[in-house]
């Protein structure tokens, strides 16, 4: 499946923003859109019929993402720990 965009909601960026994610958070979204995605492991949340998924920002931190028509919509970064 072809990925277009990436689209973050409102909420989401101002997490990422206010915990200080945007670098690591930016070089995980070109690795996404440029199909390096060794780098992110793209897992499915349980139940795994759910079509939802997360993949890594850091250690700490996860997006949980689903997609809609060839666009990745991210909505919402979790703590992981």
């Amino acid at each position: 499946m072809l990925i277009n965009e990436i689209i973050e909601t409102k909420k989401v960026w101002n997490y990422i923003v206010n915990h200080f994610l945007l670098e690591q958070y930016k070089k995980a979204k070109n690795n996404i859109l440029f199909w390096f995605n060794w780098k992110n492991f793209f897992k499915e949340r349980k139940p795994k019929w759910s079509w939802i998924f997360y993949f890594r920002i850091n250690k700490k931190y996860r997006a949980w993402w689903y997609i809609n028509e060839n666009k990745l919509i991210i909505y919402k970064i979790d703590n992981h720990q």
